[in-house]
Protein backbone atom coordinates (compact mmCIF):
# COMPACT_ATOMS: atom_id res chain seq x y z
CA UNK A 1 0.00 0.00 0.00
CA UNK A 2 1.20 3.51 -0.59
CA UNK A 3 2.63 5.07 2.34
CA UNK A 4 0.41 7.48 4.25
CA UNK A 5 1.00 11.13 3.49
CA UNK A 6 -0.38 13.91 5.68
CA UNK A 7 -0.55 17.71 5.62
CA UNK A 8 0.02 19.88 8.16
CA UNK A 9 -3.48 19.98 10.54
CA UNK A 10 -3.92 23.39 10.56
CA UNK A 11 -3.78 23.23 6.48
CA UNK A 12 -6.58 20.49 6.87
CA UNK A 13 -8.56 22.58 9.29
CA UNK A 14 -8.92 25.43 6.45
CA UNK A 15 -9.53 23.27 3.39
CA UNK A 16 -11.58 20.46 2.15
CA UNK A 17 -13.09 19.71 -1.25
CA UNK A 18 -15.88 16.92 -1.94
CA UNK A 19 -17.88 15.60 -4.76
CA UNK A 20 -21.26 17.92 -5.20
CA UNK A 21 -24.10 15.12 -5.49
CA UNK A 22 -27.88 15.65 -6.42
CA UNK A 23 -29.79 16.38 -3.17
CA UNK A 24 -31.51 13.36 -3.22
CA UNK A 25 -29.28 11.30 -4.09
CA UNK A 26 -26.90 13.27 -0.86
CA UNK A 27 -29.97 12.07 1.58
CA UNK A 28 -29.85 8.67 0.89
CA UNK A 29 -26.07 8.46 0.99
CA UNK A 30 -26.16 9.96 4.01
CA UNK A 31 -29.38 7.67 5.68
CA UNK A 32 -27.03 4.85 4.33
CA UNK A 33 -24.14 5.41 5.85
CA UNK A 34 -25.47 6.98 9.02
CA UNK A 35 -27.13 3.76 9.72
CA UNK A 36 -24.15 1.71 8.77
CA UNK A 37 -22.19 3.94 11.70
CA UNK A 38 -25.00 3.21 14.09
CA UNK A 39 -24.17 -0.83 14.01
CA UNK A 40 -22.46 -0.04 16.93
CA UNK A 41 -25.15 1.65 18.95
CA UNK A 42 -27.97 -0.80 18.24
CA UNK A 43 -25.79 -3.73 18.94
CA UNK A 44 -25.01 -2.22 22.38
CA UNK A 45 -27.58 0.01 22.92
CA UNK A 46 -30.89 -1.59 22.39
CA UNK A 47 -30.42 -4.64 24.68
CA UNK A 48 -28.66 -2.53 27.84
CA UNK A 49 -32.03 -2.51 29.51
CA UNK A 50 -32.21 -5.80 29.40
CA UNK A 51 -28.92 -6.57 30.60
CA UNK A 52 -30.00 -6.93 34.73
CA UNK A 53 -32.65 -9.74 33.26
CA UNK A 54 -30.10 -11.22 31.01
CA UNK A 55 -28.13 -11.97 33.65
CA UNK A 56 -31.19 -13.13 35.68
CA UNK A 57 -31.94 -15.72 33.10
CA UNK A 58 -28.68 -16.83 32.59
CA UNK A 59 -27.67 -17.50 36.37
CA UNK A 60 -24.77 -15.27 35.82
CA UNK A 61 -23.20 -12.16 37.61
CA UNK A 62 -23.11 -8.47 36.72
CA UNK A 63 -19.41 -8.61 35.18
CA UNK A 64 -20.19 -11.98 33.17
CA UNK A 65 -23.37 -10.06 32.03
CA UNK A 66 -20.80 -7.03 30.97
CA UNK A 67 -18.59 -9.05 29.53
CA UNK A 68 -21.50 -10.06 26.14
CA UNK A 69 -21.19 -6.31 25.63
CA UNK A 70 -17.44 -6.61 25.94
CA UNK A 71 -17.28 -9.49 23.37
CA UNK A 72 -19.35 -6.98 21.05
CA UNK A 73 -16.95 -3.70 20.98
CA UNK A 74 -13.87 -6.24 20.90
CA UNK A 75 -15.66 -7.80 17.77
CA UNK A 76 -16.18 -4.70 16.48
CA UNK A 77 -12.58 -3.67 17.01
CA UNK A 78 -11.25 -6.35 15.39
CA UNK A 79 -13.44 -6.56 12.32
CA UNK A 80 -12.43 -3.10 11.62
CA UNK A 81 -8.97 -4.02 11.16
CA UNK A 82 -9.85 -6.53 8.66
CA UNK A 83 -12.69 -4.72 6.78
CA UNK A 84 -10.64 -1.63 6.57
CA UNK A 85 -7.52 -2.92 4.66
CA UNK A 86 -9.99 -4.88 2.34
CA UNK A 87 -11.96 -1.84 1.83
CA UNK A 88 -8.35 -0.19 0.50
CA UNK A 89 -7.74 -2.94 -1.57
CA UNK A 90 -11.36 -4.29 -3.01
CA UNK A 91 -13.17 -1.68 -3.16
CA UNK A 92 -15.81 -0.36 -0.24
CA UNK A 93 -19.31 -2.19 -1.29
CA UNK A 94 -17.96 -5.86 -1.67
CA UNK A 95 -16.66 -6.23 2.14
CA UNK A 96 -19.59 -4.40 3.53
CA UNK A 97 -22.32 -6.38 2.23
CA UNK A 98 -20.29 -9.56 3.22
CA UNK A 99 -20.12 -7.83 6.70
CA UNK A 100 -24.12 -6.87 6.22
CA UNK A 101 -25.20 -10.23 5.64
CA UNK A 102 -22.90 -12.00 8.15
CA UNK A 103 -24.05 -9.49 10.73
CA UNK A 104 -28.24 -10.63 10.38
CA UNK A 105 -27.12 -14.15 10.83
CA UNK A 106 -24.89 -13.44 14.18
CA UNK A 107 -27.94 -11.54 15.45
CA UNK A 108 -30.45 -14.53 14.68
CA UNK A 109 -28.02 -16.84 16.51
CA UNK A 110 -27.61 -15.16 19.29
CA UNK A 111 -31.76 -15.82 19.85
CA UNK A 112 -30.98 -19.00 20.23
CA UNK A 113 -28.18 -18.53 22.79
CA UNK A 114 -28.31 -21.53 25.34
CA UNK A 115 -25.56 -20.14 28.21
CA UNK A 116 -23.68 -16.82 28.81
CA UNK A 117 -20.76 -18.73 27.40
CA UNK A 118 -22.31 -19.03 23.78
CA UNK A 119 -23.74 -15.66 23.82
CA UNK A 120 -20.54 -13.98 24.28
CA UNK A 121 -18.82 -16.02 21.15
CA UNK A 122 -21.59 -15.15 19.49
CA UNK A 123 -22.19 -11.32 20.33
CA UNK A 124 -17.97 -11.48 19.11
CA UNK A 125 -18.87 -12.95 15.77
CA UNK A 126 -21.78 -10.35 15.45
CA UNK A 127 -19.54 -7.55 16.53
CA UNK A 128 -16.69 -8.34 13.74
CA UNK A 129 -19.15 -8.75 11.32
CA UNK A 130 -20.80 -5.21 12.03
CA UNK A 131 -17.92 -3.94 11.88
CA UNK A 132 -18.01 -3.01 8.56
CA UNK A 133 -20.39 -0.50 7.85
CA UNK A 134 -18.47 1.56 10.79
CA UNK A 135 -15.13 1.58 9.07
CA UNK A 136 -16.41 1.38 5.95
CA UNK A 137 -18.54 4.49 6.68
CA UNK A 138 -16.43 6.20 7.35
CA UNK A 139 -13.50 5.41 4.65
CA UNK A 140 -16.12 6.25 2.07
CA UNK A 141 -16.59 10.02 3.69
CA UNK A 142 -12.84 10.19 3.76
CA UNK A 143 -13.00 8.94 -0.15
CA UNK A 144 -15.21 12.39 -1.07
CA UNK A 145 -14.48 14.94 1.55
CA UNK A 146 -11.18 16.05 3.25
CA UNK A 147 -10.59 18.69 6.48
CA UNK A 148 -13.42 21.09 7.43
CA UNK A 149 -16.04 19.22 4.78
CA UNK A 150 -15.25 16.13 6.36
CA UNK A 151 -15.75 17.57 9.75
CA UNK A 152 -19.37 19.21 8.56
CA UNK A 153 -20.21 15.56 6.64
CA UNK A 154 -19.15 13.67 10.37
CA UNK A 155 -21.04 16.26 12.03
CA UNK A 156 -24.26 15.60 9.87
CA UNK A 157 -23.69 12.08 10.37
CA UNK A 158 -24.29 12.39 14.09
CA UNK A 159 -27.59 13.43 13.29
CA UNK A 160 -28.85 10.30 11.89
CA UNK A 161 -26.20 8.19 14.04
CA UNK A 162 -27.01 10.07 16.97
CA UNK A 163 -30.85 9.06 16.70
CA UNK A 164 -29.54 5.32 17.33
CA UNK A 165 -28.74 5.65 21.10
CA UNK A 166 -31.81 7.82 21.40
CA UNK A 167 -34.41 5.22 20.09
CA UNK A 168 -32.50 1.74 21.10
CA UNK A 169 -33.44 2.02 24.17
CA UNK A 170 -36.30 3.19 24.26
CA UNK A 171 -36.99 0.59 21.66
CA UNK A 172 -35.50 -2.22 24.04
CA UNK A 173 -37.26 -1.22 26.93
CA UNK A 174 -40.50 -1.53 25.22
CA UNK A 175 -39.72 -4.79 23.53
CA UNK A 176 -39.11 -5.88 27.09
CA UNK A 177 -42.96 -5.43 27.99
CA UNK A 178 -43.83 -8.25 24.83
CA UNK A 179 -40.81 -10.47 24.89
CA UNK A 180 -37.74 -11.42 26.90
CA UNK A 181 -34.50 -10.13 25.94
CA UNK A 182 -33.49 -12.89 23.16
CA UNK A 183 -35.78 -10.98 21.03
CA UNK A 184 -33.96 -7.80 21.06
CA UNK A 185 -31.26 -9.89 18.82
CA UNK A 186 -34.22 -11.05 16.56
CA UNK A 187 -34.42 -6.86 15.76
CA UNK A 188 -31.11 -6.64 15.58
CA UNK A 189 -31.23 -8.68 12.83
CA UNK A 190 -33.86 -7.34 10.69
CA UNK A 191 -31.84 -4.17 11.18
CA UNK A 192 -29.05 -6.22 9.45
CA UNK A 193 -31.35 -7.26 6.43
CA UNK A 194 -32.33 -3.77 6.10
CA UNK A 195 -29.19 -1.79 6.00
CA UNK A 196 -28.24 -4.34 3.42
CA UNK A 197 -30.88 -4.29 1.50
CA UNK A 198 -30.01 -0.33 1.66
CA UNK A 199 -26.37 -0.12 0.88
CA UNK A 200 -27.19 -2.59 -2.21
CA UNK A 201 -29.81 -0.07 -3.69
CA UNK A 202 -28.31 3.43 -2.63
CA UNK A 203 -24.60 3.14 -1.75
CA UNK A 204 -22.23 3.49 -5.10
CA UNK A 205 -18.65 2.03 -5.03
CA UNK A 206 -16.57 5.17 -3.68
CA UNK A 207 -13.17 3.92 -4.58
CA UNK A 208 -12.95 3.13 -8.27
CA UNK A 209 -10.15 0.24 -8.99
CA UNK A 210 -7.38 2.45 -10.14
CA UNK A 211 -7.48 4.31 -6.90
CA UNK A 212 -7.10 1.17 -4.74
CA UNK A 213 -4.30 -0.28 -3.17
CA UNK A 214 -1.98 -2.86 -4.03
CA UNK A 215 -0.13 -5.73 -1.63
CA UNK A 216 -1.29 -8.18 0.76
CA UNK A 217 -0.76 -8.40 4.95
CA UNK A 218 2.83 -6.67 4.52
CA UNK A 219 1.75 -3.95 2.30
CA UNK A 220 -0.99 -3.74 5.14
CA UNK A 221 1.20 -4.11 8.22
CA UNK A 222 3.74 -1.21 6.51
CA UNK A 223 0.96 1.75 6.03
CA UNK A 224 -0.40 0.43 9.39
CA UNK A 225 3.19 1.41 10.78
CA UNK A 226 3.32 4.86 8.94
CA UNK A 227 0.21 5.49 10.53
CA UNK A 228 0.81 4.68 13.96
CA UNK A 229 4.55 6.95 13.68
CA UNK A 230 2.53 10.10 12.57
CA UNK A 231 2.20 11.72 16.25
CA UNK A 232 -0.63 13.79 15.04
CA UNK A 233 -2.77 10.81 13.68
CA UNK A 234 -1.80 8.76 16.62
CA UNK A 235 -2.87 11.65 18.76
CA UNK A 236 -6.56 12.18 17.77
CA UNK A 237 -7.01 8.81 17.57
CA UNK A 238 -5.89 8.05 21.14
CA UNK A 239 -8.15 11.23 22.06
CA UNK A 240 -10.91 9.60 20.57
CA UNK A 241 -10.44 6.24 21.91
CA UNK A 242 -10.68 7.35 25.64
CA UNK A 243 -13.32 9.49 24.94
CA UNK A 244 -14.80 6.78 23.71
CA UNK A 245 -13.98 4.69 26.52
CA UNK A 246 -15.43 6.73 28.72
CA UNK A 247 -18.93 7.07 27.15
CA UNK A 248 -18.64 2.81 27.32
CA UNK A 249 -18.14 3.00 31.13
CA UNK A 250 -20.73 4.78 31.23
CA UNK A 251 -23.23 2.46 28.52
CA UNK A 252 -22.27 -0.12 30.54
CA UNK A 253 -22.25 0.80 33.85
CA UNK A 254 -25.31 2.96 33.53
CA UNK A 255 -27.86 -0.14 33.39
CA UNK A 256 -26.89 -1.20 36.94
CA UNK A 257 -26.11 2.03 38.06
CA UNK A 258 -29.31 3.96 37.78
CA UNK A 259 -32.11 0.97 37.76
CA UNK A 260 -30.06 -0.97 40.97
CA UNK A 261 -28.55 2.19 42.61
CA UNK A 262 -31.33 4.63 42.26
CA UNK A 263 -34.50 2.55 41.20
CA UNK A 264 -35.06 3.63 38.14
CA UNK A 265 -37.26 1.20 36.06
CA UNK A 266 -36.20 0.11 32.66
CA UNK A 267 -38.78 2.43 30.96
CA UNK A 268 -37.32 5.41 33.00
CA UNK A 269 -33.60 4.51 32.25
CA UNK A 270 -34.20 4.52 28.90
CA UNK A 271 -36.11 8.06 28.75
CA UNK A 272 -32.67 9.21 30.75
CA UNK A 273 -30.50 7.54 28.60
CA UNK A 274 -32.56 9.07 25.07
CA UNK A 275 -32.26 12.01 26.64
CA UNK A 276 -28.60 12.26 26.91
CA UNK A 277 -28.38 11.06 23.62
CA UNK A 278 -30.49 13.99 22.43
CA UNK A 279 -26.96 16.22 23.61
CA UNK A 280 -25.18 13.56 21.06
CA UNK A 281 -27.13 15.38 18.70
CA UNK A 282 -27.69 18.68 19.51
CA UNK A 283 -23.52 19.11 20.29
CA UNK A 284 -22.57 17.55 16.75
CA UNK A 285 -25.21 19.96 14.72
CA UNK A 286 -23.11 23.35 16.65
CA UNK A 287 -20.02 21.42 15.99
CA UNK A 288 -21.19 21.14 12.43
CA UNK A 289 -22.12 24.62 11.90
CA UNK A 290 -19.40 25.81 13.74
CA UNK A 291 -16.63 24.12 11.39
CA UNK A 292 -14.95 26.59 9.14
CA UNK A 293 -15.39 29.31 11.21
CA UNK A 294 -13.39 27.45 14.67
CA UNK A 295 -10.27 25.58 14.38
CA UNK A 296 -11.27 22.06 14.58
CA UNK A 297 -9.08 21.78 17.31
CA UNK A 298 -11.10 24.34 18.92
CA UNK A 299 -14.00 22.48 18.91
CA UNK A 300 -12.46 19.19 19.79
CA UNK A 301 -10.69 21.27 22.77
CA UNK A 302 -14.95 22.26 23.74
CA UNK A 303 -15.84 18.70 23.59
CA UNK A 304 -12.83 17.35 25.89
CA UNK A 305 -13.79 20.21 28.22
CA UNK A 306 -17.45 19.27 28.96
CA UNK A 307 -16.30 16.03 29.01
CA UNK A 308 -13.99 16.73 31.98
CA UNK A 309 -16.08 18.47 33.49
CA UNK A 310 -19.03 16.42 33.54
CA UNK A 311 -16.80 13.31 34.79
CA UNK A 312 -15.29 15.47 37.78
CA UNK A 313 -19.06 16.63 38.51
CA UNK A 314 -19.76 12.80 38.55
CA UNK A 315 -17.14 11.25 40.88
CA UNK A 316 -17.88 14.74 43.02
CA UNK A 317 -21.74 13.70 43.34
CA UNK A 318 -21.08 10.21 43.67
CA UNK A 319 -18.44 10.37 46.34
CA UNK A 320 -20.82 13.00 48.17
CA UNK A 321 -24.16 11.23 47.99
CA UNK A 322 -25.45 13.76 46.16
CA UNK A 323 -27.86 11.48 45.01
CA UNK A 324 -29.94 11.41 41.38
CA UNK A 325 -30.83 15.26 40.96
CA UNK A 326 -26.89 15.57 41.15
CA UNK A 327 -25.58 12.82 39.30
CA UNK A 328 -27.66 12.67 36.11
CA UNK A 329 -26.86 16.43 34.54
CA UNK A 330 -22.97 15.12 35.20
CA UNK A 331 -24.03 12.17 32.76
CA UNK A 332 -25.99 14.74 30.11
CA UNK A 333 -22.64 16.73 29.97
CA UNK A 334 -20.49 13.27 29.60
CA UNK A 335 -22.36 11.91 26.84
CA UNK A 336 -23.20 15.41 24.96
CA UNK A 337 -19.87 16.12 24.72
CA UNK A 338 -19.04 13.11 22.33
CA UNK A 339 -21.03 15.18 19.68
CA UNK A 340 -18.15 17.62 19.81
CA UNK A 341 -15.32 14.91 20.78
CA UNK A 342 -16.29 12.07 18.02
CA UNK A 343 -16.91 14.16 14.53
CA UNK A 344 -13.80 16.55 15.34
CA UNK A 345 -11.46 13.97 16.55
CA UNK A 346 -12.16 11.65 13.36
CA UNK A 347 -11.94 13.99 10.85
CA UNK A 348 -8.62 15.54 12.59
CA UNK A 349 -7.11 12.12 12.42
CA UNK A 350 -8.63 11.31 9.15
CA UNK A 351 -7.19 14.80 7.37
CA UNK A 352 -4.79 14.53 4.33
CA UNK A 353 -4.67 10.69 4.29
CA UNK A 354 -5.31 9.59 0.59
CA UNK A 355 -7.87 7.43 -0.49
CA UNK A 356 -6.29 4.22 -0.73
CA UNK A 357 -5.29 4.19 2.96
CA UNK A 358 -8.57 5.61 4.18
CA UNK A 359 -9.66 2.31 5.17
CA UNK A 360 -6.73 1.03 6.88
CA UNK A 361 -6.54 4.49 8.58
CA UNK A 362 -10.20 4.23 9.76
CA UNK A 363 -9.54 0.70 11.18
CA UNK A 364 -6.81 1.92 13.37
CA UNK A 365 -9.04 4.78 14.53
CA UNK A 366 -12.20 2.07 15.22
CA UNK A 367 -9.61 -0.78 16.53
CA UNK A 368 -8.54 2.11 19.29
CA UNK A 369 -12.01 3.57 20.03
CA UNK A 370 -13.61 0.18 20.71
CA UNK A 371 -10.37 -2.15 21.87
CA UNK A 372 -9.80 0.61 24.84
CA UNK A 373 -14.14 0.90 24.96
CA UNK A 374 -14.36 -2.78 25.50
CA UNK A 375 -11.75 -3.24 28.37
CA UNK A 376 -13.19 -0.05 30.27
CA UNK A 377 -16.82 -1.30 30.24
CA UNK A 378 -16.33 -4.20 32.52
CA UNK A 379 -14.53 -1.48 34.96
CA UNK A 380 -17.99 0.27 35.77
CA UNK A 381 -19.43 -2.87 37.56
CA UNK A 382 -16.38 -4.63 38.96
CA UNK A 383 -17.48 -3.82 42.69
CA UNK A 384 -20.91 -4.92 41.87
CA UNK A 385 -24.31 -3.59 41.17
CA UNK A 386 -24.72 -1.93 44.44
CA UNK A 387 -22.23 1.14 43.84
CA UNK A 388 -21.81 3.82 41.43
CA UNK A 389 -18.08 4.44 42.49
CA UNK A 390 -16.25 2.31 40.23
CA UNK A 391 -18.18 3.86 37.16
CA UNK A 392 -17.41 7.61 38.07
CA UNK A 393 -13.87 7.08 38.57
CA UNK A 394 -13.08 5.15 35.80
CA UNK A 395 -14.87 7.90 33.63
CA UNK A 396 -12.59 10.45 35.29
CA UNK A 397 -9.30 8.47 34.55
CA UNK A 398 -9.89 7.85 30.57
CA UNK A 399 -11.20 11.50 30.43
CA UNK A 400 -8.29 12.69 31.47
CA UNK A 401 -6.67 10.41 29.40
CA UNK A 402 -8.41 11.97 26.80
CA UNK A 403 -7.79 15.47 27.10
CA UNK A 404 -3.87 14.69 27.46
CA UNK A 405 -3.45 12.92 24.04
CA UNK A 406 -5.03 15.95 22.33
CA UNK A 407 -2.49 17.88 24.18
CA UNK A 408 0.10 15.66 22.77
CA UNK A 409 -1.40 15.79 19.23
CA UNK A 410 -0.85 19.36 18.42
CA UNK A 411 1.95 20.71 16.79
CA UNK A 412 4.75 21.78 18.55
CA UNK A 413 4.82 24.96 17.27
CA UNK A 414 1.05 25.91 16.86
CA UNK A 415 0.33 27.33 13.55
CA UNK A 416 -2.07 30.19 12.69
CA UNK A 417 -5.60 29.77 12.76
Amino acid sequence: MSRAQSRPPAEAERTGAGRREPTAGRLRTIVVLGGLTAVAPLSVDMYLPALPQLAGDLSTGTSTAQLTLTACVFGLALGQAVAGPLSDAWGRRRPLMIGLAAYAAASLLCVAAPNVQTLIALRLVQGMAGAAGIVIARAVVRDRYDGVAAARYFSTLMLVNGLAPILAPVLGGQLLRVTPWPGVFAVLAGIGVALLLAALAWLEESLPPERRAAGGLGATLRTFRSLLADRAFTGYTAALALSFAAMFAYISGAPFVLQDVFGLSPQAFSAVFGVNALGIVAAGQVGGRLAGRVPLRRLLGAGLAVEAAGAVALVSAVLAGAGLAAVLPALFLLVAAQGLILPNATALALSGRPPQVAGSASALIGVGQFAVGGAVAPLAGIAGPDTAVPMAVTIAVVAAGAVAAAVAARPRIASPG
